[in-house]
Formats: structure tokens, C-alpha cells, sequence
């Protein structure tokens, strides 16, 4: 690899780090060609040579968001079935601070994410898959004999999620109400809830 291109490639990290930064700190209201450039000490000039605007910042900034989801520790789910239709439930909400963290920013890429119609179909495209993998852990629940096979599991995943994101919000806008362990103890108090409901 030539000198250029490990340079280019350190450069793009940098960039990526001062993305992140600023969403951390200041949320996709505040995420700006200046502001990456402010925390990059550089000058704006070299952040446009990245993103030639702000929607391709956007775009950038959702990735990395994404990406540092996928990458943040994650309880492991015990068994097949509703053990990991509940885990996957767990792994959503912001049951630490880096969870509130990254849940905050999710919450604020709404907005942008609505506005934009490539923006918009990347984040639905995202719903989709994490439906599918509560989807998934409820036909395994189904064929476990744990939830009742003639329900309709499409359905019941996104009344799970529905539910998740509700919870979601709720703790962001009231932490001191919704501690980490009233979180998990409505999630379970949902499954158990969701069996009676399903059968």
C-alpha cells in the first residue's frame, strides 16, 4: 500500500472520530462540516474534501452509528426462543449510560432521517432487519411450544419493538423513573404478557 493511500486512510479515521465527537456531544442537531472541522483542528476545506455536504455527513454519521451499535458489548442470549427474543429486547434499551448514550443519538437521527428519502429508506431498511431477528426468536419460541403456534409472528415482533422503543423513549426522558431494573422487570412483565395475549 502506498504512503498516499495509508495516509488518505488514517486521515478518513481522524474524520470519522471527530464525526463521532460531535454526535456524542452535540447530537445530529449539532453534527456540521464546522463542528467535525472544529474537532479535528482542521480547516473546514478539509472536511468537505470527505463530504461534500451535509446530507453526505448525515449519511456518514449513520453509519458510524450503526457500526459502533453492532460493536458495543452485548448480553448473549441463554437459549433459543424467548430467552433470545428477550435478550435481543435488553440489548435495545439504554440499560448503562453508553447504552442511554447511543440511544440518545438514535432517537435525535430521527428527525434528519424522516426529511430525507434515501435517509429514511436506510433507517426502515434497519427496522426491518431487527423485526426479522425478533421475528426469528419468536418462530423458535413457537416451535419450543413457548408461544402458541398459530400466532402470527411478524405481528408479535412488532408489537415487541413497538414496545422496546417506547420503553426507550420513556427512560431518556425520564432516567431517575426508569432505572435499569425496572427496564428488564417491564420486559419481563411484556413477556409474560405477550404469552397470555399470543395464546
Amino acid at each position: 500500500m502506498s504512503p498516499a493511500r495509508t495516509d488518505h486512510d488514517a486521515r478518513r479515521r481522524d474524520v470519522s472520530e471527530a464525526v463521532w465527537q460531535v454526535l456524542a456531544e452535540h447530537g445530529f442537531a449539532g453534527l456540521t462540516l464546522r463542528a467535525v472541522a472544529a474537532a479535528m483542528g482542521a480547516s473546514t476545506g478539509l472536511v468537505t474534501h470527505y463530504f461534500a455536504g451535509k446530507r453526505e455527513l448525515i449519511a456518514h454519521a449513520l453509519d458510524i452509528l450503526e457500526v459502533r451499535t453492532q460493536q458495543r458489548p452485548r448480553l448473549k442470549a441463554p437459549a433459543i426462543g424467548l430467552p433470545t427474543l428477550r435478550t435481543h429486547m435488553l440489548n435495545i434499551l439504554p440499560l448503562t449510560s453508553e447504552g442511554a448514550a447511543m440511544n440518545r443519538i438514535w432517537v435525535g437521527s430521527w428527525d434528519v432521517a424522516l426529511s430525507d428519502p434515501a435517509l429514511f429508506t436506510a433507517q426502515a431498511t434497519r427496522y426491518e432487519r431487527i423485526r426479522a431477528g425478533l421475528c426469528a426468536a419468536i418462530e423458535d419460541a413457537q416451535r419450543l411450544g413457548e408461544l402458541p403456534a398459530r400466532a402470527d409472528a411478524q405481528r408479535l415482533a412488532t408489537t415487541a419493538l413497538s414496545f422496546t422503543h417506547g420503553l426507550v423513549v420513556q427512560a431518556l426522558f425520564a432516567p431517575e423513573r426508569f432505572p435499569a431494573e425496572h427496564q428488564i422487570e417491564l420486559v419481563d412483565g411484556f413477556l409474560v404478557t405477550l404469552r397470555r395475549s399470543a395464546g
